[in-house]
């Protein structure tokens, strides 16, 4: 319960957020460091959270999520898709979009 409540946390105060194996520099696995790569080309910052270092996170987040592998990209508290859904999401403009779009409103609340 104290993982889940982690999670929610992570997710609420992180309006982009990519949980991951590995680090955006560092990438442990070729689909997070596709899934960085294509974060990274939109041009805004945006939160990670290695998995593997994080083995409570690891277990729960897939059962929480009901998705079941990493990455996982959540915007705007909500879940957006792994890997493929990210690539295809920035070869039709809509992540670039989405991205522009949350950044612009988070800073408008602060």
């Amino acid at each position: 319960m104290i993982t889940i409540l982690k999670i929610k946390k992570q997710i609420k105060n992180n309006p982009i957020l990519l949980y991951m194996k590995g680090s955006p520099k560092s990438p442990s696995c070729g689909f997070s460091a596709k899934a960085a790569q294509t974060l990274c080309s939109c041009g805004e910052k945006f939160a990670y959270v290695d998995v593997l270092q994080n083995l409570d996170i690891k277990k729960e987040l897939p059962k929480y999520a009901n998705w079941p592998t990493f990455p996982q990209l959540w915007i705007n508290g909500v879940l957006i898709g792994g890997c493929d859904i990210i690539t295809d999401m920035f070869i039709k403009g809509d992540l670039q979009l989405l991205i522009k779009k949350t950044i612009n409103n988070y800073y408008k609340n602060y």
